[in-house]
C-alpha cells in the first residue's frame, strides 16, 4: 500500500513504511542481553536526511510513525541510501534489559514500538496470501 496505490491517503500519509530485522538480535529475541542491547538500545526508524530535514527531525529524536491504523515510537536514524519517500522501521521491540536500565516496550500500547500495531494484513495477495508488511503508507513526526 503506497501513496500511488492509495491516492486518497497520500496527503496525510505521503511516505512508505517498510521494516527490517535489527542485525543485533534474532527476530524478537535477545534484547535482554546487555552486550547486544548496548549496540542497539532503542528501536530506530531509518529515514533519508532530506525527509528528516523537511520535518525538523534530527538523529536520535523520538518519532511517531503514523499509519491509518495507529502510531508507534522509534528513534530517528538517518540513512542516505534510502529513497526520500521510504522509511524503514524495526520489528520485535518489547523486551527490557534490566542490567543496563534499557526499557521494555509494551507490545499492545501506542506508546510502544510494535510495528504490528500499525500495519494490517489487507489487502493480501489472492494467489500467494502474501501480506503488505513491507509497504504501508505512513507519516513521521517528532514525538511530543
Amino acid at each position: 500500500m503506497s501513496p500511488r496505490s492509495r491516492p486518497d491517503l497520500a496527503d496525510r500519509y505521503p511516505l512508505i513504511l517498510t521494516c527490517a530485522k535489527p542485525v543485533w538480535f534474532c527476530e524478537t529475541q535477545h534484547r535482554a542481553l546487555p552486550s547486544l542491547r548496548r549496540s542497539a538500545p532503542d528501536p530506530e526508524l531509518e529515514l533519508h536526511p532530506d525527509t528528516a530535514r523537511d520535518r525538523g527531525i534530527e538523529p536520535g529524536d523520538w518519532l511517531l510513525i503514523e499509519t491509518p491504523h495507529g502510531a508507534v515510537r522509534a528513534r530517528a536514524k538517518l540513512n542516505r541510501s534510502l529513497d526520500p519517500a521510504v522509511v524503514c522501521g524495526q520489528h520485535g521491540w518489547w523486551q527490557a534489559c534490566d542490567a543496563i536500565g534499557a526499557p521494555a516496550y509494551d507490545p499492545f500500547d501506542a506508546s510502544g514500538a510494535n510495528l504490528n500495531l500499525i500495519v494490517r494484513h489487507e489487502p493480501s495477495d489472492p494467489v500467494s496470501g502474501s501480506v503488505p508488511h513491507r509497504a504501508q503508507v505512513c507519516e513521521v513526526r517528532l514525538a511530543r
